[in-house]
């Protein structure tokens, strides 16, 4: 579990971290640098949870380096947005990038898009709570909640 302070807010309580695969820990099917290790670290405190349409047919690799298995999405954003919520969504931080994680965004209690590799889908800007540029930084804010206290502070 990751407390996060929110200055002028309730306080979140994360138990679960979902990400996107491609085009947030990934790219063309192969992890981004940095992103193991930062996962290995959250899982210490989290329970870490792969989304994805596995676009790339590589999903496999990426579970065996992560020591995951991943939720192969094949209805897109709904889907997304029913995994999230069946986790307790009140409980739930997300990373992703594109359109289909918008659904997971709007249900989560702590929503952090990524400006990546790929790029990513303007609709989600709206539902996040914080912009990075890599998803490292995504996962350090995570790992050192008192920068999302910082940032999310009214």
């Amino acid at each position: 579990m990751i407390a996060i302070d929110m200055p002028g807010k309730a306080a979140l309580t994360i138990e679960h971290l979902v990400l996107d695969v491609n085009g947030t820990i990934a790219r063309d099917g192969t992890l981004l640098p940095g992103v193991t290790e930062r996962l290995s670290m959250l899982q210490q405190h989290l329970t870490v949870h792969l989304v994805t349409a596995d676009t790339y047919g590589k999903q496999a690799d990426i579970d065996a380096a992560l020591g995951l298995q991943a939720t192969i999405i094949t209805h897109g954003t709904t889907e997304k947005g029913a995994f999230v919520l069946g986790l307790g969504a009140d409980h739930v931080a997300v990373i992703g990038n594109g359109a289909n994680d918008t659904a997971m965004f709007n249900a989560a209690a702590l929503r952090i898009a990524v400006l990546g590799p790929e790029g990513m889908a303007t609709t989600l800007l709206a539902a996040a709570d914080v912009l990075v540029r890599d998803v490292n930084d995504g996962l350090d804010l995570l790992l050192n909640p008192l920068r999302l206290t910082a940032t999310l502070r009214r």
